[in-house]
């Protein structure tokens, strides 16, 4: 098993080419996966292989995820400066008109998705365009779809963007703060348990790092020691590298578009290097 998995931030619009758009990208890649004759998985199943809850034979196998939990996930909405824009959900879709659904029975996208209000309205504010772009309406009709797992971005992200003090004292902008039981169930169990109740009855079982920071207490204590408590199977983070049976369950790799690959043909090499193909 040596399955890469590509992430894309939705709302990372800067232009509405390939390289200044990652849902563009996310478009145009879906056909060069394909071309390239890889499968599209859930990363769901790569996990399920991984810790050897199947077996399923990944080999040529690809998995799709995205950041944050924008609308741009599943809204066709107009940015202020680079207007229309088709969502990563309404690029699945055209690549199903296009190719038919037999082309990628198993497309499928994982959203992790940020929990707290608040936090998303100040992020939104902040770092969007203030509109109400950072909504949770969705999460519940994108799990049932059968295309979309809702997936734990943590409480909060500990964006330095919110108004009020961060958990427990922690300084925000820095996910390395979450560093004792305290922080962590909030950022994580509180989380899961919020996202949870929206989805039901589909529940997270996938973290993601915010930031890319990766807590020692979280990653060497809390996940591995504490499963009761915040019901996680697997967490992700960057790395650059395509999960294989070697890698930790608590630290998967991913390759994030915009930073590990630029270009279509930066993701081509990626692919065929991690797979073989």
């Amino acid at each position: 098993m040596r399955v890469p998995v590509l992430t894309y931030h939705a709302q990372n619009i800067a232009g509405n080419d390939y390289a200044g758009n990652d849902l563009v990208a996310f478009g145009e890649d879906l056909r060069l996966i394909d071309d390239l004759g890889l499968r599209i998985v859930p990363l769901q199943s790569v996990v399920a292989r991984l810790l050897g809850r199947s077996d399923e034979d990944l080999t040529g196998c690809v998995a799709l995820s995205c950041d944050d939990g924008t609308d741009f996930d599943v809204r066709d909405l107009r940015d202020p400066t680079w207007g229309p824009q088709r969502s990563l959900k309404g690029r699945m879709d055209d690549f199903i008109a296009e190719r038919g659904a037999d082309a990628q029975p198993g497309l499928h996208l994982t959203a992790f998705v940020v929990a707290s209000p608040m936090a998303r309205t100040d992020i939104d504010a902040q770092c969007l365009s203030g509109q109400g772009w950072m909504s949770e309406d969705w999460w519940a009709q994108a799990a049932a779809s059968g295309r979309f797992a809702i997936e734990n971005h943590s409480w909060d992200h500990n964006h330095d963007a919110i108004r009020f003090p961060g958990i427990a004292g922690m300084a925000r902008g820095d996910f390395h703060q979450v560093d004792d039981r305290e922080r962590a169930r909030a950022e994580v169990a509180d989380a899961a348990r919020y996202i949870d109740q929206r989805t039901a009855p589909r529940r997270t079982s996938l973290f993601c790092y915010p930031f890319g920071h990766v807590p020692d207490y979280l990653l060497r204590e809390y996940f591995p020691r504490h499963g009761d408590e915040h019901g996680m199977l697997a967490a992700v983070s960057d790395g650059a590298c395509p999960v294989t049976p070697a890698s930790d369950r608590w630290l998967l790799p991913r390759y994030i578009r915009g930073w590990h690959w630029k270009s279509p043909q930066d993701l081509e090499a990626i692919l065929r290097d991690a797979t073989g193909r």
